[in-house]
C-alpha cells in the first residue's frame, strides 16, 4: 500500500506559509522603524518625546498604511516638499529644529515602485486570508500548486525585503553624516551665525546682526548706541562677531551691507567725529 503524501505536502504548505509571514513581518518591523525616525521635527526639548509618539503610533498600523506613509514622505518623487515646522505650530521661545530624511525619484520610477510595493501588499493579504480558497490543500495536486506558489511568493517577498534593508541602510548613512555634520564647526557656523559651508550667508539671520542688536539695546541711548561702546560690548560678549568674519574690512561696513541698522555721525563735545547705529525702523 503506497503511503499518502498529502500530510507532509500539508507540513511543507504550512512551513512554507509560515516563512511568507515571518519575512513580512521582518518587513512591516523595518518599515516602522524607518517611519519613526526619518522626519525628527519640533523643539529641540521634545523629539525623544515626539519619536516615542511615533513608535507607538505606528505599533497597529497594517502594511498598507504604512507602505501609504512610506511613499508619502519618504520614497518620494523628485521635486516633493513638506514644510515640517508650520509656523502656527511652532514655539517662538524655543530653539526648534527640522530634519529629513528622503529617496527621492524620478515620477515614473517612483510610481512603478510604489506599484511593485504595492503589489506586495495584496499579495501578503492573498496569503493571510484566501490561501486554502485558491488552493485544495486536501489533495495532493492542490497542496503541490500551494507550494509552488509559495516558493515563488517568498522570493518576491525577501526580494522587497531586501530593497528595503538598502533604503534604510541609506537612510542610516545619511543619519551618521548628518550626526557628524551636527558636531563640526561648520555646523556651529550655520546654526550660530547663519554662515553656511560655502560662507555665503543672510544678514537677517546672521550671527552679527543678532550680537549687534543686543549690543544697541545695551547700550541704548534714546534708540541709539554709540559704535566705539558697541564694539567694546561685542568685544567682551562677542568675541568672534567681527567684520573680518562677515567679508567686511569695517564696522561701517557691516552696518552698510547688512541694511538691518541706520548709521549716523555726530560732532562729540570735543569735535571728533563719533559714529551712532540704530535697529532700521520699518517705514
Amino acid at each position: 500500500m503506497t503511503e499518502d503524501p498529502r500530510p507532509a505536502l500539508q507540513r511543507d504548505v504550512q512551513r512554507l506559509l509560515g516563512r511568507c509571514m515571518l519575512r513580512i513581518q521582518q518587513y512591516e518591523r523595518l518599515m516602522k522603524a524607518m517611519l519613526a525616525h526619518h522626519e525628527p521635527a519640533g523643539p529641540v526639548e521634545a523629539l525623544e518625546e515626539q519619536r516615542s509618539r511615533r513608535i507607538e503610533k505606528l505599533s497597529d498600523k497594517s502594511l498598507g498604511a504604512l507602505v501609504k506613509a512610506l511613499f508619502e514622505t519618504y520614497v518620494v518623487p523628485d521635486g516633493f516638499a513638506r514644510d515640517l515646522l508650520p509656523e502656527d505650530k511652532v514655539p517662538t521661545d524655543r530653539i526648534s529644529m527640522a530634519l529629513s530624511f528622503r529617496m527621492s525619484m524620478a515620477p515614473d520610477r517612483w510610481a512603478l515602485t510604489k506599484e511593485a510595493v504595492e503589489e506586495l501588499v495584496a499579495m501578503r493579504n492573498d496569503l493571510a486570508h484566501h490561501l486554502i480558497d485558491r488552493f485544495n490543500v486536501w489533495s495532493e495536486e492542490g497542496c503541490m500548486a500551494a507550494v509552488h506558489h509559495l516558493e515563488n511568493s517568498y522570493g518576491r517577498i525577501d526580494q522587497h525585503y531586501l530593497e528595503l534593508v538598502e533604503w534604510a541602510k541609506s537612510m542610516e548613512t545619511a543619519r551618521e553624516a548628518a550626526e557628524s555634520f551636527a558636531k563640526s564647526p561648520a555646523f556651529y557656523e550655520l546654526i550660530v551665525n547663519g554662515i553656511a559651508p560655502d560662507g555665503s550667508f543672510d544678514w537677517s539671520s546672521s550671527g552679527m546682526v543678532r550680537a549687534l542688536r543686543q549690543a544697541v539695546e545695551a547700550n541704548d541711548r534714546e534708540g541709539w548706541a554709540r559704535l566705539d561702546e558697541v564694539r567694546t560690548w561685542l568685544a567682551g560678549q562677542e568675541p568672534e562677531q567681527t567684520p573680518e568674519k562677515y567679508g567686511c574690512r569695517s564696522w561701517p561696513q557691516v552696518v552698510s551691507e547688512s541694511r538691518l541698522l541706520d548709521l549716523q555721525y555726530r560732532a562729540s563735545e570735543d569735535g571728533r567725529k563719533e559714529a551712532w547705529i540704530r535697529e532700521r525702523r520699518l517705514s
